[in-house]
């Protein structure tokens, strides 16, 4: 699949490295050197990937990737870092990204990760709505409604939901959940997934209704039957 990237990373020679390499395989690549100059580029014009450098003077990467989330803008974020702890790794990946690659990595790794994000959208796409127990979801609008009405959720909360309503009436377990929406293949030992549910779900019953998302003892969550 062959994509419109956004590149934000200071650093000349390794900008200019990954733009090229991508450009190699097909991509369309537009740059930025520094925060601000990404979060404008990233909130006036669509792209399919947005690769970000966590450490970028001024507006770093981790601030712009809150303030696109807070603005709305689910497009793929690949954090780039030379962070390599696990809790830096979480930071990264609970502030909004999708994936997240350490410094020094191959290019084929690089290219392994984009185009893994890019089958991940497509996938998604086919599929344009789901529903169950009075929840819609509009996969391309990146609307929720229950009973009629919208509900505001962050991205990540988003992805839960929409793994949920995927499987309406089966057992999404925690382990499933970090694999699909955080690309977690361990476990990080942190309550990451508890505290996004517990977020969506007091979203999702704002005003006294009923809980919609059931948690199987020992197992993981589910929609409950109407």
């Amino acid at each position: 699949m062959l994509m419109r990237v956004l590149l934000a990373e200071d650093d000349l020679d390794t900008r200019q490295f990954i733009a090229q390499s991508l450009r190699d395989l097909g991509h369309k690549v537009e740059v930025a050197a520094e925060g601000e100059q990404a979060r404008e580029m990233a909130l006036s014009a669509p792209f399919d990937l947005i690769i970000l450098d966590r450490m970028m003077p001024g507006l770093n990467g981790m601030e712009v990737l809150r303030q696109l989330r807070e603005a709305g803008v689910a497009t793929p974020v690949l954090m780039l870092t030379a962070l390599g702890k696990i809790e830096d790794r979480v930071d990264g990946l609970e502030a909004g990204a999708d994936d997240y690659l350490i410094k020094p990595f191959a290019v084929s790794e690089l290219a392994a990760r984009v185009q893994a994000l890019g089958r991940r959208q497509s996938q998604s796409g086919a599929v344009t709505r789901l529903a169950a127990n009075g929840l819609e979801m509009d996969l391309l609008a990146r609307e929720v409604r229950r009973d009629g009405e919208v509900i505001l959720v962050q991205p990540r909360e988003f992805r839960l939901l929409e793994e949920l309503l995927r499987h309406a009436g089966q057992i999404v377990t925690r382990t499933m959940l970090l694999e699909r929406v955080w690309d977690f293949h361990f476990d990080p030992q942190t309550k990451i997934v508890e505290t996004h549910m517990s977020r969506l779900r007091g979203k999702l019953n704002e005003g006294g209704k009923p809980d919609v998302i059931e948690t199987v003892r020992g197992s993981g969550y589910r929609i409950r039957s109407p």
